[in-house]
């Protein structure tokens, strides 16, 4: 047979009778006209069947990874229960990206001073709600949103104004605060590894690309370039609106305080009943689950929202979660939570079906015991009542108060320490996600690290909530950074498990830019050499330090180069920071009459509370 034209047919449609599911593609419209692009999988037995809704600028067509005819298998492994279970699946790419029409604005902040438009994704959310309650019959009209990350960050968002149909919500280590502590900044230190995100999120509608390295090991490209600014511009970013913006407010000033979520979440609380999920090594997004938590328990809306910490990294919960690096759990923790708390939890509020036991008001995973906790008097850290393990001589560590002291070290911009032991790989996705339970040898070693250590422990210690950094220290340059991490230092030799003796497992650290010490929006010159207080909280824990092990604190002014160097001469802006700001310091931490340094540790009094 003679073929004449192309082999190509101008509308091929495979057969799909034999599908469980059936999927569409539909552009809804908003209030303002912008049509947003919306993927469907219905299972094709859906009959009064409840919807679970996800938001993403990450291309909604991409959650249905495999050409499968059993919508459990085509979905990705987060949702495969959710299909399971018999829920109408609906991913919709938010304004400007993939798909939708309409501009894209990074984390586009609520109508108002830094938004003067008519919508944002809190009335997008809202008009997609509507007309997926209206055109799905198959639906009981019912919703419940879910996503992680930038995702969470939307759901956080459609709780601002919810729909009457949303019913249930999981924002699941959502971006709350990009300044104190989830993406973009730590306490004002800046997450510079982040700049491969600003061009691959903003450079194109669709995904765009990240930066091009000019050595494999990221400590190199980023101290060679000088700041991350430096950094930024040599690689086009002059051309991006949101780096221009972001550049322009180094300090925690309006532009970011009229868009901490947690702030305003409060000050408009929704009466959805709300699960806050947060790894507990949260790489990422470590700070916002807790953060719209507390918030809302310290206004006092108690009876709606949950807080659950896993022993995950950044949206571990919608991958296997049978291990965090070395650190491995009796199952597939992810999955048990979903199928156990999650889904029935979620099924509670839009089927109507009874709980088996009412969802505590925190759910933490105990990383020791290797159980989820239950408390039902779980607290946010301003009523939390600390017990400070001090400091001492001769890099002792203890609860009685040192007999006086100090101790120092030089902190060199040219030679900052590592996040992780050399190469740091930019696409190294595996030791990225596990990087907060990195075995801290490799730092403890360096002579710009003090290391204090108890000795070994003959009983348990349990930390139940945030600890508190409260250091004392002076500085012969005119700004300083710190990091401070508490370690569980593990006896020498594991019979069970070689790699684990000796281990220096961080269970808490974060980091603290000097300038910021009295007023995170109008940072101040450090007097050198002069005693400051730098007083920071470091992330929620459940943890229990075991007899035969040690507690460790390591201190520290650089976590390179996943944030920027601080070059410890005070300039108006690090970001741009010149070459010749950068400048050693020797710093001295004091743990005697000049002030005792302490992490103070929200200790567990009065026996295990937990009920289980």
């Amino acid at each position: 047979m003679l073929q004449t034209g192309s082999d190509i047919p101008k509308d091929w449609q495979a057969p799909e009778d034999h599908f469980d599911y059936t999927r569409r593609e539909v552009m809804i419209p908003m209030r303002d006209g912008v049509k947003l692009h919306t993927v469907i999988a219905m299972p094709k037995a859906a009959h009064a069947a409840p919807i679970l809704l996800e938001r993403t600028p990450y291309d909604a067509d991409h959650f249905m990874r495999t050409h499968s005819p059993y919508l459990a298998e085509a979905v990705w492994s987060g949702n495969k229960d959710w299909a399971n279970a018999g829920y109408i699946l609906v991913w919709q790419d938010v304004r400007g990206k993939y798909g939708s029409e309409g501009d894209y604005v990074m984390t586009r902040p609520p109508r108002g001073p830094l938004n003067p438009t008519d919508t944002d994704d809190t009335t997008d959310a809202y008009d997609t709600i509507e007309w997926l309650v209206q055109n799905l019959p198959e639906s009981n009209g019912t919703v419940g949103m879910i996503g992680s990350s930038y995702d969470g960050w939307t759901v956080a968002m459609a709780l601002l104004g919810p729909h009457p149909a949303l019913k249930v919500a999981a924002p699941e280590s959502p971006m709350i605060d990009g300044w104190m502590g989830d993406d973009w900044y730590h306490h004002g230190a800046f997450r510079q590894v982040g700049l491969d995100y600003f061009s691959g999120q903003t450079s194109k509608q669709a995904a765009g690309k990240g930066i091009a390295r000019a050595h494999r090991d990221d400590y190199t490209n980023f101290l060679e370039a000088g700041s991350a600014g430096a950094y930024a511009l040599a690689n086009g970013f002059e051309q991006l609106p949101w780096w221009k913006r972001f550049a322009a407010h180094p300090a925690y000033d309006a532009f970011w305080q009229l868009q901490a979520l947690d702030k305003l979440l409060a000050q408009h609380p929704s009466a959805v009943p709300t699960m806050w999920l947060q790894g507990i090594w949260d790489q990422e997004d470590i700070y916002g689950a807790v953060h719209a938590w507390e918030a809302l328990i310290e206004a006092g809306h108690t009876q709606n929202n949950h807080l659950v910490m896993g022993p995950w990294w950044h949206s571990q919960i919608n991958r296997a979660g049978w291990n965090m690096g070395p650190l491995k759990w009796p199952g597939d923790t992810t999955a048990q939570f979903r199928q156990r708390v999650m889904i029935p939890w979620f099924d509670h509020h839009l089927r109507g079906t009874q709980l088996a036991e009412p969802l505590p008001r925190a759910l933490v995973y105990n990383t020791v015991a290797e159980r989820w906790d239950h408390f039902d008097d779980w607290q946010p850290a301003s009523r939390q009542k600390p017990t400070p393990l001090y400091l001492q001589k001769d890099f002792g560590l203890g609860f009685e108060a040192s007999a006086g002291g100090s101790d120092s070290y030089v902190s060199d911009p040219a030679k900052p320490v590592p996040y992780l032991p050399r190469p740091i790989l930019a696409d190294d996705k595996d030791r990225w996600r596990t990087s907060l339970v990195a075995d801290q040898r490799f730092a403890e070693c360096r002579p710009d690290v003090l290391a204090y250590m108890t000795p070994v422990l003959t009983e348990t210690v349990t930390v139940r909530g945030a600890p508190i950094a409260d250091l004392y220290a002076r500085a012969t340059g005119s700004d300083i950074d710190f990091v401070v991490k508490l370690i569980d230092v593990y006896p020498g030799i594991d019979p069970l498990q070689a790699e684990l003796g000796g281990y220096q497992l961080p269970v808490s650290l974060d980091i603290f830019r000097g300038r910021y010490r009295d007023s995170f929006s109008d940072p101040t010159t450090v007097p050198p050499d002069a005693v400051q207080r730098y007083r920071f909280r470091l992330p929620s824990i459940n943890h229990t330090f075991r007899p035969g092990h040690r507690i460790m604190v390591q201190i520290q002014s650089s976590l390179f180069p996943l944030y920027d160097r601080n070059p410890q001469t005070y300039v108006d802006n690090i970001l741009f920071a010149k070459p010749a700001d950068y400048r050693k310091a020797t710093v001295t931490i004091e743990h005697g009459k000049d002030g005792q340094s302490a992490v103070l540790l929200p200790l567990a009094r009065g026996g295990d509370t937990s009920t289980r």
